[in-house]
């Protein structure tokens, strides 16, 4: 059961943290309107759409964005209490720190559930409904068959792509050939790369030939192509780890087990999402050590720096640690929860000398 002092931390970290989120939110969504002046004008993509790009994807934005607005949030919310000599007046009382963990552990656990729900049910397919609008509008001649699949022509070639919906599709290209009215092949590729533009090259190739009397099939490692459509069309049959649900990497993964092919990506995103959440509670925490500590007399200011600065260190480690395991092929489980589990090992033992 909590007291009215659990509740009144409870509800600070909560506040300072929303109000974090919403500051770094802001600057995301800045700098994310800024990139995309390169891509007003091409096709029917203009300023309106590129204001509607930035909206669908401001979910993905507070999912990336959360663990460091929580350690801002915990910095700035308990440094403010201590400050005020609040803190300082409850750990005279009799309550030790870890008690006052309780509450601001809660509150992590609150927005690690906020996070959680946010990632599996809303950025995912507002991400990729933005990035499929905005291919429409960049390349005027591709049309759309239901939610799946996109296609466009070019010339005697009729191309097909998933159009990636979480839990959907994988990705993935179909090339139909015409002969006039009659259809002379179909070509299902794996993956496709750009290798120049105008130059593409299509893996694992499964070919159907159709000719008067018989059906030929056939599958070969790489077929290359040229063609004149826009290589953005292709980006509509990427799979992008980052805008993928739990559920559905784990689909992908399996996917891609069953056709013998790489996972190690894929199981590292995974395994580092899961980490990431228990990082935000992680991160929580770690500001008890900071506000009891040599943060205690310090401004606003100074907090926010420290924990922007604790939170980019983070992220920095974290992606430098999730690259070196897909490169020397480390266990995908170890290098997604290494970060998570160093961090969270240093806060328990700071908490406990913090005196």
């Amino acid at each position: 059961m909590m007291t009215t002092l659990d509740r009144y931390l409870y509800r600070t970290v909560l506040i300072y943290s929303g109000m974090a989120l919403g500051v770094l939110m802001t600057l995301g969504a800045l700098f994310l309107f800024i990139s995309q002046q390169s891509d007003i004008g091409v096709g029917n993509y203009n300023t309106g759409d590129a204001f509607m790009f930035t909206f669908l994807n401001l979910p993905q934005q507070a999912f990336d964005l959360l663990p460091i607005g929580a350690l801002i949030g915990a910095l700035m919310g308990l440094g403010h209490l201590a400050s005020g000599s609040e803190l300082v007046v409850t750990r005279a009382s009799g309550v030790s720190v870890w008690r006052i963990a309780w509450p601001v552990g809660l509150a992590g656990l609150t927005l690690a559930i906020s996070m959680y729900g946010i990632g599996e049910y809303v950025a995912p397919p507002m991400a990729q409904f933005a990035k499929r609008e905005k291919t429409t509008s960049k390349l005027a001649d591709i049309s759309f068959a239901g939610s799946s699949s996109a296609w466009v022509k070019d010339g005697n070639l009729i191309l097909r792509v998933a159009t990636g919906e979480v839990d959907q599709a994988f990705g993935g290209v179909s090339l139909f050939e015409l002969d006039g009215n009659r259809l002379r092949s179909v070509k299902r590729a794996e993956r496709i790369s750009v290798a120049d533009p105008g130059h593409w090259r299509l893996h694992n190739v499964a070919t159907t030939r159709f000719s008067d009397n018989k059906i030929e099939s056939e599958v070969v490692p790489e077929v290359s192509m040229t063609s004149s459509v826009n290589p953005d069309f292709l980006g509509l049959a990427a799979t992008d780890p980052e805008l993928l649900t739990l559920r559905g990497l784990w689909s992908y993964i399996e996917h891609q087990r069953r056709n013998n092919l790489g996972t190690a990506s894929f199981e590292i995103g995974f395994w580092s999402r899961i980490a990431r959440l228990f990082a935000v509670i992680v991160v929580t925490l770690l500001a008890l050590p900071f506000v009891f500590g040599p943060l205690r007399t310090t401004g606003a200011g100074t907090r926010t720096v420290i924990g922007v600065l604790l939170g980019v260190v983070f992220f920095l480690i974290t992606r430098t640690v999730e690259n070196g395991g897909q490169l020397f092929g480390l266990n995908p489980v170890l290098v997604g929860w290494l970060p998570t589990g160093v961090i969270g090992l240093c806060t328990l033992v700071a908490i406990s000398r913090t005196r």
